[in-house]
């Protein structure tokens, strides 16, 4: 099998601290808001820049005459200026999206085979092998009300389910970010167009416990480069999460209500196609869900343990929803070594849909989630699906993160159908796209491995590389091909300045 390299699009890069967000390989969080600035008639001015380059090279499943190896580079830069004055603080950013080299041949003819990698997804986003543009990325007025955890913001910003809290500890903190955030809602940060929400959000907490509510209508973006309009989707939020046992748990329980009213996109599901073509009614759908995440002195080490689940319902187009996931996970970290090795695993399973003719749909549905946090080679997502995986992480230096991940991935029901993408991103597309099954269940076993270099306090070079061994239901759709690879070599550089508002005039 042919595997092609790209050589590196290199540039500077920046994080937008005061933005709200700090990028890294798999995921985007927000960052703390800024500190309190004393009151006076000369305040300071944040002016940050982000700007990430990264050059993707896919061996997809299927063979010639597709284009199923080929590289190509996206360039991602974001802008911010931010001020605090005493209980506000307001930010603008602006956002240039680029891809180059998308090849006009990486969506496959074959209605069942679609975008061959995310190359693919570009492309039929944008009908353009150079897609680029300018898009206004955040800008919001937040007040700061007594206590560090009583804020209130109004505007355009980007949102993360189960990032409420920002733990101390390291671990906690490790697992809420990459095992815990985003399953749900999220700013899709991997890709270049990313997302963002027009609404108002809230903070209310005092020490240990804190309360989160959120009203949002979606943005377009995602794999559009175009992120200016909204789309007509629109989700309610809301959260508590509490430490106890002096900080060592966090736990979290959560409502979100979701609504697609976009009408003439046929939905994805496993249907006939000439039955969801003329199905117009929206999709309402209520999850209801509780995670756990706890990190305990055992030995040399520590171990950790996570739990999330969730319950569905509501109503897609004429279909009642009933769906369920659920994920267990846990992980022992040997402290008493320098490199601090943590060998984890867990299980994932979600709900599918045995029956296309019933009244009901049993998928589970993600909503808007950054999909690849939790499918770093992202052929698959946590629809209709189960994942029993184990990872390995080490810090050989300081500098340096390795991790490597196995995973053994089924579709839960053979009825339905191999789902992938992380939710609605414009008005053409649903933002999910579904393959059939073939009455197969064994989808794939993939391995990677990841490298996290932080080169100086502003420059970091990532590597990833995967594997995937495609199974059944792979080779029903690709019966030409079952393996394939993905790989980027990608430069983030991080830096930020304030200024005083009147040196800034």
């Amino acid at each position: 099998m042919t595997w092609k390299f790209a050589l590196l699009h290199v540039s500077l890069t920046s994080s937008l601290l005061t933005a709200g967000i700090a990028q890294s390989q798999t995921t985007s969080v927000p960052a703390s808001a800024p500190p309190a600035v004393a009151s006076s008639s000369n305040l300071p001015v944040a002016i940050n820049v982000y700007e990430r380059n990264r050059t993707n090279t896919y061996d997809w499943y299927a063979d010639q005459p597709y284009t199923t190896t080929y590289p190509f580079v996206e360039q991602m830069l974001r802008v911010s200026v931010s001020q605090r004055i005493e209980h506000f603080d307001w930010l603008l950013e602006l956002s240039s999206d680029d891809v180059f080299d998308v090849p006009t041949t990486s969506v496959s003819p074959v209605t069942a085979q679609g975008s061959l990698g995310l190359g693919g997804n570009y492309y039929a986003a944008n009908a353009n092998t150079l897609p680029a543009a300018a898009s206004f990325k955040q800008g919001y007025l937040r007040y700061h009300g007594d206590g560090p955890d009583t804020t209130l913001r109004l505007g355009r910003f980007e949102f993360f389910d189960g990032l409420e809290t920002a733990p101390k500890d390291t671990t906690l903190a490790w697992l809420q970010t990459n095992r815990i955030a985003q399953r749900l809602i999220g700013n899709f940060s991997f890709s270049n167009g990313q997302r963002s929400f027009d609404g108002l959000d809230g903070h209310y907490g005092k020490g240990t416990w804190d309360i989160t509510a959120m009203a949002g209508r979606a943005t377009q973006g995602v794999f559009n480069m175009n992120a200016n309009p909204e789309i007509n989707v629109d989700l309610q939020y809301l959260a508590y999460s509490k430490y106890q046992f002096s900080r060592r748990f966090l736990w979290r329980v959560f409502a979100i209500d979701f609504h697609d009213g976009r009408t003439g996109i046929a939905k994805t599901d496993n249907r006939p196609l000439a039955v969801r073509q003329v199905d117009h009614k929206n999709i309402r759908i209520g999850t209801y869900g509780a995670d756990l995440i706890a990190n305990i002195p055992v030995g040399p080490g520590q171990l950790d343990v996570l739990f999330w689940g969730v319950l569905q319902n509501g109503n897609w187009g004429p279909l009642s929803q009933h769906s369920g996931a659920f994920a267990t996970e846990a992980g022992y970290r040997l402290t008493s070594v320098a490199s601090h090795p943590w060998l984890r695993g867990g299980y994932f399973r979600s709900t599918g849909d045995n029956n296309s003719s019933d009244s009901v749909h049993n998928t589970f549905f993600q909503i808007l989630p950054t999909a690849r946090a939790y499918a770093r080679f992202p052929f698959y997502d946590l629809m209709n699906s189960s994942d029993e995986f184990a990872q390995l992480i080490d810090k050989p230096v300081k500098k340096l993160e390795l991790r490597s991940d196995l995973h053994f991935l089924q579709l839960t029901s053979s009825n339905d159908l191999w789902y992938q993408g992380g939710g609605a991103y414009d008005t053409k597309t649903f933002g999910y796209a579904g393959r059939p099954a073939g009455g197969h269940d064994s989808l794939a076993t993939v391995a990677d491995i990841s490298s996290d270099y932080q080169v100086a306090p502003g420059l970091a070079l990532n590597l990833y590389f995967a594997h995937s061994y495609g199974k059944s239901v792979v080779a029903a759709d690709y019966p030409a091909g079952h393996s394939a690879n993905f790989g980027y070599l990608e430069l983030v550089y991080k830096w930020g300045v304030a200024q005083r508002a009147s040196s800034a005039k």
